[in-house]
């Protein structure tokens, strides 16, 4: 056997980032939370309430918030900043009233899978053809993920 190194997948996920969410969403019912390591931001969490954000907008129930995005800069992962992050995108929603948070990943991104099983999410659904449509990613399965808000 042969020991090679390779170079690790980097998926980009979207070129603008939030800074592009405010053109495609109206942004006043969201949580926005900033993780900052003194002055500097390091992650961040977004949860979208009442938004058409797909997948989780064809379910088209009133008591599903989601977890439209949750990300750790790559120089600050590691260090616990995500499970900081998702308490907060948690205690929020209930707050708000919402009895469960959805959120969705990809069946290739297994650092987020684990993440989301260690914070108790569920995983409720795989859709194999879910990005058909998307011949750069229609490889790659949906997973819908869950968490219940309700004490």
């Amino acid at each position: 056997m042969v020991e090679q190194a390779v170079e690790p997948f980097v998926k980009i996920y979207d070129n603008d980032g939030p800074t592009a969410w405010a053109r495609e969403f109206d942004l006043q019912t969201w949580g926005i939370f900033v993780a900052f390591d003194e002055e500097k931001p390091v992650g961040g969490a977004a949860v979208a309430l009442n938004t058409s954000a797909y997948p989780m907008d064809h379910f088209q129930r009133k008591d599903l918030a989601v977890l439209y995005d949750i990300r750790v800069h790559p120089d600050a992962r590691g260090r616990g900043i995500g499970a900081q992050l998702f308490p907060h995108a948690v205690d929020w929603a209930r707050e708000q009233g919402y009895g469960q948070l959805g959120l969705e990943t990809q069946s290739i991104n297994v650092p987020a899978c684990r993440f989301y099983a260690k914070q108790g999410c569920t995983l409720g659904a795989i859709h194999r053809y879910g990005y058909a449509g998307v011949p750069d990613v229609a490889h790659e399965a949906m997973l819908l993920w869950y968490f219940d808000l309700k004490d």
